[in-house]
């Protein structure tokens, strides 16, 4: 009953508009301190300490200083002239197919391998692509589904801001993970990038630039140093020469290096400014994983995980219709709840069942994050599709049906990967085992 309460409350306060931390903390923390909730030999003093315990204990850890430092190199990246030197070089490339400048998924690819959020990611690239895509003859809502598309890769190929959340709760390898979410990306992109330039090709969508070597050289000249954070960033965590956090700070550094030193874009007295943005936003992750912290633990009080069991064995489902079930649940929750809190109110108990989907924990874990990825491209609460709404302006209804294709294939992607373990499983097997 008091689980039930729970989530009626938390869900009601969503409803009502209250933000997603207070919409999980504050009903937990209400009950928390209810009289006849726990033994009447538990003083009220005790359980408060108990939430301070618990808020503190939720974002205690080493990992977890990840988040921010991710977040302020993908704004130092935004405004460092990175993002563009990269869209230019992989424009130089293939825009000279149907589609081509579409082909800013590319770049999104390359970029995902830098910052680990997908709404900067999504930022970054349609600041720059959109309005250059709408000149070239691309309808605003096109425009805007592919770049929020190639957004959502940023959470999938590493790093990731959600693999780092997962395995922290999860106690899982966050470097596992982030080799594991590397192939299903790239799938991702290849993926968009097809459907892009075959919409673009049926209906007669842009210009075609001759293609030019020249151009190529030049393009990639200046955004030689732009390539190179994906490779040292990725390079430093696969090869096990630095940890998660370590990488986030030297993504930071490098990021920092070429904005002012070599691409001199970025002024050190812009630098204040960006910081406090990016952190701002880093600290509204940081206080969601708080109060989750709360919710969870009133969760494991109340037996939920035992509850959650029960309720399994009773539907006597395969492994396969059991994972299939899971993945159906996530990808609902994904279209209605923001990625952060979803992962802190599912995983914990979610996490559990893996031994009767069968399914490696690490394989679990990047299909949560691609499952959790496709609801930043599906209506209500889609956080890619209101960024790029904003850079095209357009309405959401317009976006949501030109993403639509896009969504259908990134639906079979999620297939692939769920029904076939290699996928996922190689490159850690590879580099972890």
């Amino acid at each position: 009953m008091i689980i039930v309460l729970l989530f009626a409350l938390m869900f009601l306060l969503m409803a009502l508009g209250l933000p997603i931390a207070l919409s999980i903390g504050l009903p937990a923390i209400g009950l928390i301190v209810t009289p006849g909730i726990f033994p009447d030999a538990v003083t009220l003093a005790a359980l408060g300490q108990t939430v301070v315990q618990q808020l503190f204990s939720g974002v205690d850890s080493f990992d977890l200083l990840a988040v921010p430092l991710f977040m302020i190199a993908g704004s130092i990246m935004e405004v460092g002239g990175i993002s563009r030197r990269l869209i230019d070089f992989c424009n130089s490339l293939v825009g000279w197919a149907p589609g081509g400048l579409a082909a800013a998924i590319v770049a999104s690819m390359i970029i995902a391998g830098i910052s680990g959020s997908a709404a900067a990611d999504t930022a970054a690239i349609g600041g720059v692509v959109i309005p250059a895509m709408i000149r070239q003859g691309y309808p605003p809502a096109f425009a805007a589904a592919v770049v929020a598309a190639g957004g959502s890769i940023g959470i999938i190929i590493p790093p990731s801001i959600p693999m780092v959340i997962f395995g922290f709760m999860t106690n899982i390898s966050i470097s596992q993970l982030f080799a594991g979410g590397m192939l299903v990306g790239i799938l991702l992109g290849l993926s968009f990038l097809v459907v892009a330039v075959w919409i673009s090709w049926r209906n007669g969508y842009g210009e075609r630039e001759p293609f030019s070597w020249n151009k190529v050289l030049l393009t990639g000249k200046a955004a030689f140093w732009s390539m190179g954070a994906p490779i040292v960033v990725l390079g430093g965590i696969l090869t096990g020469i630095v940890t998660v956090t370590e990488a986030a700070a030297l993504a930071v550094f490098y990021a920092l290096l070429v904005g002012t030193v070599i691409n001199r874009e970025l002024a050190w007295k812009e630098l204040p400014g960006l910081i406090m943005r990016s952190q701002v936003a880093a600290g509204g992750i940081l206080f969601i994983i708080a109060m989750a912290k709360i919710f969870g633990w009133l969760l494991a009080m109340q037996q939920g995980a035992h509850l959650l069991d029960v309720f399994v064995n009773s539907l006597s489902l395969p492994p396969v219709g059991l994972l299939l079930l899971v993945m159906g649940l996530l990808l609902v929750v994904g279209c209605v709840m923001e990625t952060t809190a979803a992962l802190l109110l599912l995983v914990p108990v979610l996490a559990l069942l893996t031994p009767q989907m069968q399914i490696d924990p690490v394989q679990f874990g990047v299909l949560v994050v691609v499952n959790l990825a496709i609801g930043m491209l599906t209506p209500p609460v889609g956080i890619c599709l209101f960024v790029a709404c904003g850079i095209a302006d357009v309405s959401l209804g317009k976006i949501s049906r030109a993403v639509m294709p896009l969504v259908i294939v990134s639906l079979i992607d999620l297939l692939i990967a769920a029904l076939w373990p290699p996928l996922t499983m190689w490159l850690p097997t590879l580099f972890y085992r």
